[in-house]
């Protein structure tokens, strides 16, 4: 049994800020966990873009505070993401994050992160295991 907080990793390795500064994620579970899934916190702060394409991941996404504008950059469609709204990156869509205010989300990935991931220049997690050294 795993009980860890985000207080515990605060300011860890699992606490990850993005090399553009528009989020950062605290990382609770983690590749080496070995369960299948990494689940995180992140925030995306207030006035930020931040465009993203997860080609090596499933990514469920849970926001629990804040508003955020979603674009999937494949289709050009647009949703208002609010507390209790998910969505699912089940086809490994582009997308785009307006963040109107500070946003909170609950994410899970499949496969899941080792927690040394950050977005390339087209906005991708390399798929990183935890015998690799990226």
């Amino acid at each position: 049994m795993i009980v860890r907080s985000f207080e515990d990793i605060e300011n860890t390795d699992r606490h990850i800020r993005s090399r553009s500064g528009t989020w950062e994620s605290k990382r609770i579970i983690l590749a080496k966990e070995g369960v299948g899934f990494s689940l995180h916190e992140t925030t995306v702060y207030a006035g930020t873009e931040t465009s993203m394409w997860y080609a090596n991941h499933i990514e469920a996404v849970l926001c629990v505070e804040g508003e955020t504008e979603l674009t999937n950059d494949e289709t050009g469609e647009k949703h208002l993401i609010t507390p209790g709204t998910m969505y699912l990156l089940d086809g490994h869509e582009k997308h785009t994050l307006r963040a109107r205010t500070d946003s909170r989300f609950v994410c899970v990935f499949n496969p899941p992160v080792t927690g040394r991931e950050d977005h390339d220049e087209n906005g991708v997690y390399p798929l990183v295991t935890e015998g690799s050294t990226a």
